[in-house]
């Protein structure tokens, strides 16, 4: 069943529905189990994963039952939906296409629509305290945008998925503000001049509270989430709990525990991922030329004889947006990840190689890795990105 199903991760813009009313259509077929569950609601270009990880972590160490729903998965489809950390069991997913089987054909739901619906459910019969719902892409139309959450947190604005979302950051922003709800605080982890006023002006129709994050007083707790990128999301998370302070009780000891124990909470991979020391090997799933600047910076700080880095992307990546900010000096090792949506490896390397970088073709993610494992002295870092999928088949 999940086979059939149209998956925007593997198949690209076919796979994408730009339309609510399948969704609304499953959870009233489903009886509305958004509705028995608080949640916050959480989009943006870059961070909302690591974002609603912490979000999580936070809530679970005051002792809340927290419901945890991502995309996409890196090894394991269930990793996208869990409770406290733990994964949704098999027999859940096979009942729920059971029973509901007739009813995703007859409307021909995309992979996403039905994995909404399955979360949902699972979230409102496990009789979760909280949870916490990511944004699969956009805003105003993503299928997760049925929900009435206790507040909405946007990480950031970037240009990624723009023939989908707007050629501008304006318009981006436009779709972003979409989960902004009447009379529920959002809180914006990032302030800049193209997105301010319209943040402002939907928060202002809404008589919705807003929080500039980054405009708020500096927290300073430590994570176990090494990208230095994560202290724009600690931040924009402390202001989204604070936000709700009414309504859930989180302790200074809960913040600390929470930002220190994230992956011990929720089993989070692939942020500034550390697989190997000697020579260092990290993974980071950013892919975009926001996220990518910030990867590319942290990876200047790092001390070493060689560089090697282990680089694959989808079909449709716009080369040209993130040339300029991958280093010319490393040794590359062009590759292709396991999915139908992949970019061919030689024709990566080809485009590459004419941007002036400098490296080996191989087939699979697999043995790139090793042929840069291979090549390394002990004082090499090897980085390992480009897309969530070359990611996945490491961690």
């Amino acid at each position: 069943m999940f086979q059939q199903l149209p998956m925007y991760q593997k198949q690209g813009s076919s796979a994408y529905k730009k339309d609510l009313s399948n969704t609304l259509a499953l959870v009233n077929h489903l009886n509305h189990p958004e509705h028995l569950f608080k949640s916050i609601h959480v989009a943006g270009t870059n961070g909302k994963g690591s974002c609603s990880h912490m979000l999580a972590s936070i809530l679970q160490e005051a002792g809340y039952k927290v419901g945890l729903y991502t995309s996409p998965h890196l090894k394991d489809f269930r990793e996208r939906i869990k409770i406290n950390g733990n994964e949704i069991s098999e027999d859940y997913i096979v009942d729920f296409i059971s029973q509901n089987r007739t009813f995703f054909e007859t409307h021909q739901l995309s992979f996403f629509e039905m994995t909404v619906g399955l979360a949902f459910s699972y979230f409102a019969e496990n009789k979760v305290d909280v949870a916490i719902i990511e944004v699969g892409l956009g805003g105003r139309l993503d299928s997760t945008n049925v929900i009435k959450p206790e507040a909405c947190l946007i990480t950031n604005i970037g240009l990624d998925h723009t023939q989908f979302l707007g050629e501008t950051l304006a318009e981006i922003a436009a779709e972003k503000t979409g989960i902004i709800k009447a009379n529920t605080p959002v809180i914006i982890s990032e302030t800049h001049t193209e997105t301010e006023h319209i943040f402002l002006e939907k928060a202002r129709q809404l008589n919705a509270e807003i929080v500039f994050a980054d405009q708020k007083q500096l927290i300073n707790y430590q994570t176990d989430l090494l990208g230095n990128y994560q202290l724009k999301n600690k931040q924009a998370v402390y202001y989204t709990i604070k936000s709700l302070s009414n309504k859930f009780k989180v302790s200074e000891k809960d913040f600390k525990n929470g930002f220190l124990n994230v992956v011990k909470n929720t089993n989070l991979l692939g942020r500034w991922q550390i697989l190997h020391n000697q020579p260092k090997v990290i993974c980071d799933t950013a892919h975009n030329a926001e996220g990518l600047s910030l990867t590319m910076q942290q990876l200047s700080n790092e001390v070493f004889k060689t560089l090697r880095i282990v680089f694959g992307v989808v079909s449709d990546k716009d080369l040209n947006s993130i040339a300029h900010i991958l280093p010319k000096e490393a040794v590359y090792y062009f590759c292709q990840p396991d999915i139908p949506r992949a970019m061919d490896a030689r024709d990566l390397f080809n485009k590459m190689t004419h941007f002036g970088f400098k490296g080996y073709c191989k087939s699979s993610v697999n043995e790139a890795y090793q042929m840069a494992l291979k090549d390394a002295s002990l004082k090499d870092v090897i980085y390992i990105g480009g897309s969530t999928f070359v990611v996945a088949e490491v961690v």
